[in-house]
């Protein structure tokens, strides 16, 4: 496969072994695949789903080498969403 999604990263917690092969996943991807990720967890708290600040560190730098990070501040669409079927 050409294309990698990771949708609601560190939504569901891991236990160790499962961080583990999720680390190879993104491992054997880098450089070979594009990979899509969303999450709603800044970089610092990645720890929570790896559990190892080194495994968390190399991660990281594989996923931000050569990509393009967007950045959405702000309340969520389903939010907004939710809030507008409220009043309408």
């Amino acid at each position: 496969f050409d294309l990698l999604i990771c949708d609601e990263w560190g939504y569901v917690p891991l236990d160790r072994e499962a961080a583990q092969l999720l680390f190879q996943v993104i491992s054997d991807s880098y450089e070979r695949r594009n990979v899509v990720l969303t999450t709603n967890l800044e970089f610092s708290r990645w720890v929570s789903i790896f559990y190892d600040e080194q495994m968390t560190a190399a991660i990281i730098d594989r996923l931000v080498h050569h990509s393009y990070l967007l950045l959405y501040d702000g309340p969520s669409n389903r939010m907004r969403d939710s809030l507008m079927r409220q009043d309408g």
